[in-house]
């Protein structure tokens, strides 16, 4: 019989109701990649250059990176419930003000507060492996909530370039602060406190830090969510170059086609979800980094023999995103489980090592496009990301192995 109690939504005595989870979870995405198509015109706006512009997705991934190194070991002594509702606050007050940016400067430096928001993904984690019992258990429900916030990145691009269109590139910024506005009054009354254990003081759960940091076993499977995470995170930052510059896309245009990797990423989540319990979380972050590799290399081939076009970039980034879906909820249940104690320590730390390598390569992608280059350095990029991803993976199959003998011994 289960120990955690039924859930009832708006109830916070309960634990928060996935749909809750899915909204927190996903309000940092939207944050992320709804502007994206309105790039050029933000530039043009405010005196800049769509290149200068797009260091805003590099800057909201390093900033979140930075962030969850303190998030996490945080809210294992604080608690989840304070940290998600300040987040919240502080990211509606933000994303505001950047309606009002008169400056490419400001316009960026707002964007370092808008990254608070990352901190609802890594709490909407931890909670979950809260209020589940086994590693299995808590890769299937983290796979149902990213499912279901895999639906933002596939509208969200959709949504700003329509909203850019009819009204402006300032449209998508008072649509995120409404709909963060929402998330709060919904996180207030379903989201109670799911960590038991408060004992622990901040420069204790800090000290975690190498405890993990010198586990094989985190660090494998760190790298193999950073790297095949890193691909779409490359596509993040030198996508809205290729479709605007290479293919001539309109950004209403972009907005529709930009969302192809959550397609597959949906499908990857299902898939995860419904199987990760028999197949086990190994085998399925290792089936999901090798489809991802294989749709960037089909990708290469046909962009290297000269059959690149709209439809072979942008639908081959299907299958990466089926690859992510299903490698990166076993990952991360794999990460918070190397000790459970941790839990949320390891959450803020992976994904901080895992966002980092993403604003790192998402830079990488931006300033790798130039006028007149082709869709191939970005491609090459995350060919290169996913690859490590794998061997990643190879490694944590082979150390899992290797103790598991070593306890038969």
């Amino acid at each position: 019989m289960s120990k955690y109690k039924q859930v009832r939504f708006l109830d916070r005595s309960t634990p928060p109701h996935i749909f809750t989870l899915i909204l927190l979870a996903s309000i940092s995405t939207l944050s992320m990649n709804i502007f994206l198509p309105s790039l050029p015109n933000i530039a043009s706006d405010l005196g800049s250059s769509t290149n200068i512009m797009g260091l805003s997705v590099g800057i909201y991934l390093a900033s979140s990176a930075l962030l969850q190194l303190i998030i996490g070991p945080l809210s294992d002594q604080l608690g989840r419930r304070p940290l998600i509702l300040w987040s919240l606050v502080i990211f509606c007050i933000s994303t505001l003000a950047a309606v009002f940016a008169a400056s490419a400067a400001e316009f960026l430096i707002l964007r370092v507060f808008q990254a608070v928001s990352a901190s609802c993904l890594v709490l909407s984690r931890a909670i979950v492996r809260d209020t589940t019992e086994s590693v299995e258990q808590a890769s299937s429900k983290i796979a149902y909530v990213t499912m279901g916030m895999a639906i933002v990145p596939m509208v969200g691009p959709a949504i700003g370039g329509l909203l850019d269109y009819n009204y402006g590139w300032e449209a998508s910024f008072w649509t995120l602060c409404l709909l963060g506005l929402i998330i709060l009054i919904i996180s207030f009354f379903d989201v109670g406190e799911t960590l038991v254990n408060k004992s622990q003081g901040f420069i204790e759960q800090i000290s975690g830090y190498p405890f993990l940091l010198k586990s094989k076993r985190f660090w494998a499977y760190c790298l193999s969510s950073a790297c095949v995470a890193g691909a779409f995170f490359s596509y993040l930052g030198g996508a809205p170059f290729v479709g605007n510059e290479v293919f001539g896309l309109e950004p209403k245009d972009l907005g529709i086609l930009f969302g192809a990797p959550a397609i597959g990423y949906l499908v990857g989540n299902f898939l995860s979800g419904k199987f990760s319990t028999q197949i086990g979380s190994d085998r399925m972050i290792f089936l999901g980094v090798s489809i991802a590799l294989i749709g960037v290399s089909i990708s290469i081939i046909i962009s290297f023999t000269g059959f690149g076009s709209v439809s072979s970039f942008f639908g081959f980034m299907t299958i990466v995103g089926l690859g992510n879906g299903m490698s990166l909820p076993n990952a991360t249940a794999a990460m918070m489980s190397i000790n459970p104690r941790l839990a949320g320590t390891a959450a803020g730390l992976g994904s901080a090592i895992m966002i980092g390598g993403g604003a790192g390569l998402s830079s990488i992608a931006n300033f790798m496009l130039s006028p007149g280059s082709t869709e191939m350095p970005l491609l090459l990029l995350m060919w290169i990301s996913v690859f490590f991803g794998l061997c990643s993976v190879l490694f944590a199959k082979y150390r899992n192995h290797k103790l598991s003998a070593e306890i038969l011994e």
